[in-house]
């Protein structure tokens, strides 16, 4: 619990503590062999769910329960910032932090946060969560569900309109579902592995059938934006557009259009006039800069250049010095997502060919002593005081805090990964390199503004283990398409936006997962390097539990599915995870983010407006 939290936890009275404590209780209060986790259908109805029915769900799916939402559930009001006053219109300019070009808005292809940010403004889903992380309808007005929690049968929003004046009809929500389930179409197709069928009933009506009942499918694979699977999409706009001018200026049904987009010029939003809800957006116009650098970045919000930073997370090293910018306001709030140092397995002196044998068996391999070496010898606390002023927790694996019921807390304790400086040193010997003798120079791949933490990873490195490695610090863009062919040695890179487990074994541990050296065997590389099985990590029981998890309703049997994927991607190297960070939103102070917009992971900018 972080220090914000405690303080208010402080300030509840005794009678107030008790209501939260029985709202916990309730959460968990229902028997995990029914499908729909205690809950009537009515209550799992739209078009919004009640808070204690989303504490439910979130229980049942290992999501977190919040202070915030058991606050909320208890009736309980923490009193709020005076409100600024909202000004119609005005033109806002966002610089995106840690890349120099938005290369796809295609739901389909999206697989960075800093896309999904910009695309959630654009396009819509079936429902999209709030500040609280509950499921809303967005593009479904409200849905039931039939009482053994298999079928879902969705009311779509009438009188919706794309961009380019067509109407939204059922048809683009199964176009949707088919285009993504295409693995050859959709990088997201893992995420609809428990989504048997859609089929539209009439135009405004939909019917979703679930291979088993599914806690999740509301916030995680409905949702618009960090689902993704089933953000809808126009399927006469990609016909008529191709899919390069899609993926640039995809046509929505959004509170925003795409008027510009160039690569390595940025994104220019407008207002769509014609927006389902009257009263947003707030703004006319939103250009969005993408700004590599931390130094440009600190400068241009500094100035009034920008009015505020979305895309990768703030560099801890600014932080301290916005706060004390009277013209800036810093949101500081607990992040959901996980940091890692990629090892490439095919590289010499890392290299591992088969995953699949036991840790013991692992352990006398050279290649995975190194490995473990490289894990052993990273002191995360003190990383966390260097590279990020404090600002992370330790991290062993890819489940973070913010899932709570899911997210280990033992693992510190028991991750092969753990800090032991003695035994890293002499597994390196043991190696073939005695005090660092003879271990070649690596090259660390990271970005510009990673480019501090990666300096603190170097010295790390050379005082603990006595080896040199060497930064190779490209753009983002440039630095994903590396990492998808495998082309690097060590790669200094993360994972935000996270709610569910899924998030962090479907999307990243999986053997063909989207990120896994996705592209590591392309016709040049094949000759350069022959066929390689997988990527950065592949191992068959690790696929077999994150596939088990997927469409286990049980809490309790999910969790213990999720903890041992988790436990084994951590003993077995599938990277060194480092630490789980917190979110930062920076912005100037003539800028108003009202609390209904502030959505950790996202940068939903319709409410947003001027003083």
């Amino acid at each position: 619990m972080n220090e914000q939290m405690k303080q208010i936890l402080a300030k509840l009275t005794r009678q107030e503590k008790a209501r939260v404590e029985e709202e916990h209780r309730r959460a968990y209060d229902f028997d995990p062999r029914d499908p729909l986790f205690g809950l009537t259908t009515d209550e799992l109805s739209g078009p919004k769910l009640s808070r204690r029915s989303f504490l439910r769900l979130a229980a049942a799916s290992g999501g977190s329960l919040s202070l915030s939402h058991l606050l909320g559930a208890a009736g309980i009001v923490l009193p709020q910032a005076a409100r600024a006053v909202a000004q119609s219109g005005g033109h806002l300019i966002c610089g995106w932090a840690g890349t120099a070009e938005i290369t796809t808005l295609d739901p389909a292809q999206i697989n960075q946060v800093l896309q999904f940010q910009v695309s959630s403004n654009v396009l819509s889903g079936l429902t999209h969560i709030n500040a609280d992380l509950v499921a809303e309808g967005d593009l479904a007005t409200d849905w039931s569900v039939s009482d053994d929690g298999l079928v879902w049968t969705f009311n779509l929003r009438e009188g919706v309109t794309w961009h380019n004046g067509d109407p939204f009809t059922a048809a683009d929500v199964v176009y949707t579902y088919n285009r993504s389930k295409d693995p050859q179409q959709s990088i997201h197709s893992g995420n609809l592995v428990n989504v048997l069928d859609v089929v539209a009933l009439d135009d405004m009506t939909i019917q979703l059938s679930l291979g088993r009942p599914q806690a999740s499918l509301l916030v995680k694979t409905l949702e618009r934006s960090s689902g993704r699977a089933m953000t809808i999409v126009s399927q006469n706009a990609i016909e008529s557009m191709g899919l390069q001018e899609y993926g640039l200026k995809p046509v929505g049904t959004g509170p925003f259009r795409v008027t510009e987009h160039q690569l390595g010029q940025g994104v220019v939003l407008e207002r769509f006039d014609d927006y389902y809800d009257p009263d947003r957006p707030v703004l006319d116009k939103i250009t969005i800069i993408p700004i590599p650098e931390n130094e440009p970045l600190a400068a241009a919000i500094e100035t009034g250049d920008i009015h505020l930073i979305g895309g990768n997370g703030v560099a801890a090293e600014l932080v301290d010095r916005f706060l004390a910018n009277p013209d800036l306001v810093v949101d500081e709030i607990p992040g959901n997502g996980f940091q890692s140092v990629f090892v490439n397995p095919w590289r010499e002196p890392m290299v591992v060919e088969d995953f699949n044998l036991s840790v013991d068996e692992l352990k006398q391999l050279n290649g995975f002593k190194v490995r473990l070496a490289l894990a052993k010898a990273f002191d995360r606390e003190r990383f966390i005081q260097r590279g990020l002023f404090g600002r992370g927790v330790p991290a062993f694996g890819t489940i973070n805090p913010a899932m709570g019921f899911y997210f280990d807390t033992a693992i510190n304790e028991t991750s092969e990964q753990r800090f032991d400086l003695e035994a890293a040193q002499s597994l390196l010997a043991d190696a073939g390199y005695p005090n660092g003798e003879g271990f070649p120079t690596l090259k660390l791949l990271t970005t510009p503004g990673g480019r501090r933490q990666a300096e603190v990873i170097v010295d790390m490195y050379r005082n603990n283990l006595n080896i040199n490695i060497e930064l190779d610090v490209k753009d983002f863009t440039v630095l994903i398409e590396d990492a998808n062919r495998m082309e690097y040695d060590l790669l200094r890179l993360g994972s935000g936006g996270d709610f569910d487990p899924d998030d962090g074994l479907v999307d990243w541990m999986l053997s063909d997962s989207r990120f896994n050296g996705a592209n590591r065997n392309d016709a040049d590389l094949v000759d350069k390097y022959g066929e390689r099985a997988f990527g950065f990590f592949s191992a068959d029981r690790v696929d077999e539990l994150i596939h088990e998890q997927a469409v286990t309703a049980d809490p309790d049997a999910r969790k213990a599915l999720v903890q041992e994927a988790n436990q084994l991607t951590s003993d077995k190297l599938a990277s060194i995870f480092i630490f789980h960070g917190t979110e930062i939103l920076v912005h100037r102070a003539e800028v108003a983010v009202p609390p209904a917009g502030r959505i950790v992971g996202l940068r939903d900018l319709d409410r947003v407006f001027f003083n």
